[in-house]
């Protein structure tokens, strides 16, 4: 599979993709708004712009999709042209600072993948509920 974009292309059409909320980030968050939680979204002063965040119980959450961010990367990865194995593996250490940088100011992070979101989201959301629920350390 070889991208039929040149490399200039390929970044002047990855860029031009901003985040909106995606079809996965808004079916979790109608799942947690149907279940009575209130949540800011896409808080642009925390690092790695969280896609939901509990600000007075300083928890993020970031919804990632199971391609862009990895799941299991390295089982997949060979399959993978070259541009895409890098794309990939810049957004997992990108992904880890913000998740240490977050942890290190005292929040409290959880990531939730694709495949658990459409798998079951009321166990997401159970999840999350957990969270907001337990006291911080």
């Amino acid at each position: 599979m070889t991208d039929r974009l040149t490399l200039s292309q390929r970044r002047r059409c990855m860029q031009a993709n901003r985040p909106q909320g995606t079809r996965l980030e808004k079916l979790v968050m109608k799942a947690l708004t149907s279940a009575g939680y209130r949540y800011s979204r896409h808080v642009s002063r925390l690092r790695g712009r969280p896609d939901i965040a509990f600000l007075e119980h300083r928890i993020a959450i970031f919804i990632d999709g199971d391609f862009w961010h990895g799941f299991r990367y390295p089982a997949w990865k060979h399959t993978l042209p070259a541009y895409w194995q890098t794309k990939i593996e810049r957004n997992r250490r990108r992904d880890r600072r913000n998740i240490r940088a977050l942890r290190r100011s005292g929040w409290r992070v959880l990531r939730v993948w694709e495949h658990q979101a459409y798998d079951d989201v009321d166990a997401v959301v159970r999840r999350i509920g957990m969270l907001v629920r337990k006291k911080p350390k």
